[in-house]
């Protein structure tokens, strides 16, 4: 593979693989913490999953520029510390709805993303930091618990991350599945096949004003102020200008899109749930460093491939 083609795509799988693996459990976790259950959850990942994909693949063919659409992981963790609201899972996706078209909105009007960003990054970074704080003491409060299950995955994390820092979140969600595996082996729980395999478990939403201000409004904010728009900053630092317009209405069509598109009657609305991709500042920041060959072939390859 020439060295033009094999650079890009290099970061481009390492961005997917890091991107997933170092917080796909997170978003598990906040969807069951607002009530999904584990089919509802998975369905959720796996909608979510495909959308960032194609999210992604749209805004690089269309911009030609190495732009990568992730969840926001302290959005899910937002999620994981605010629990069930009134109305359950079906108010949540209702939640995840209005997040979507909030952040349609602030593509539609220019004001509402000025706005944005105004918050001060002190602020920003508090909440940030409230909310992320129970998800980075999980290692501790787990190897607590369970130290011969937890130990191993950390281990390989710390000499990962000392070693090789790109791959740490790979090889520490290789680890984690050893673990599992053993786990599984020495206890004789069968696993059937048939529940490997992903599937859509379609949710009516609703509308409640406990999960329109538990879950909808700071979802939004947390997503713009921590993810969005320090990812264009990082991505303006190494020389793209994103087109902000754009990328919110990519980006923010998918939340409401769920339950406009998905297979439903005449009677009602269905949405596969889950919630808002977001460009990931840490993410962009990986797609940007295509250094070795800034063409739009090169760009374009790297965001195909993540």
């Amino acid at each position: 593979m020439p060295i033009e083609t094999s650079r890009p795509v290099a970061a481009g799988v390492v961005t997917a693989l890091v991107g997933f693996t170092s917080a796909f459990v997170v978003v598990l976790q906040g969807l069951t913490a607002v009530g999904a259950t584990h089919a509802q959850a998975a369905s959720g990942l796996l909608a979510v999953t495909i959308l960032m994909g194609l999210s992604s693949v749209v805004l690089s063919l269309t911009t030609r520029l190495p732009i990568t659409v992730a969840w926001s992981t302290p959005g899910a963790a937002l999620l994981a510390s605010t629990g069930a609201v009134d109305g359950g899972w079906p108010a949540a996706v209702g939640a995840f709805v209005v997040t979507g078209v909030l952040v349609l909105a602030t593509g539609l009007v220019p004001a509402l993303g000025s706005l944005i960003t105004r918050i001060p990054a002190s602020v920003a970074q508090a909440m940030l930091a409230g909310i992320v704080m129970q998800l980075c003491l999980g290692p501790v409060t787990g190897m607590a618990a369970n130290p011969w299950a937890v130990g191993p995955v950390v281990l390989v994390w710390v000499i990962s991350l000392r070693l090789l820092p790109r791959w740490a979140s790979p090889l520490t969600f290789a680890a984690a599945a050893v673990v599992i595996a053993v786990h599984l082996t020495r206890s004789g729980t069968p696993v059937e096949t048939s529940s490997l395999v992903p599937r859509l478990e379609l949710t009516a939403p609703t509308f409640t004003l406990g999960a329109l201000v538990g879950i909808a409004l700071p979802l939004y904010l947390v997503t713009m102020a921590s993810q969005n728009v320090p990812g264009v900053a990082v991505m303006r630092g190494f020389g793209y200008e994103v087109p902000w317009r754009r990328a919110m209405l990519v980006t923010g069509r998918w939340s409401p899109g769920w339950s406009c598109g998905s297979p439903c009657d005449a009677r009602r609305r269905e949405s596969p749930a889950g919630h808002s991709p977001s460009r990931r500042a840490a993410l962009s920041c990986s797609t940007a460093r295509v250094q070795s060959s800034p063409s739009p072939r090169s760009v374009m390859t790297c965001t195909a491939c993540s």
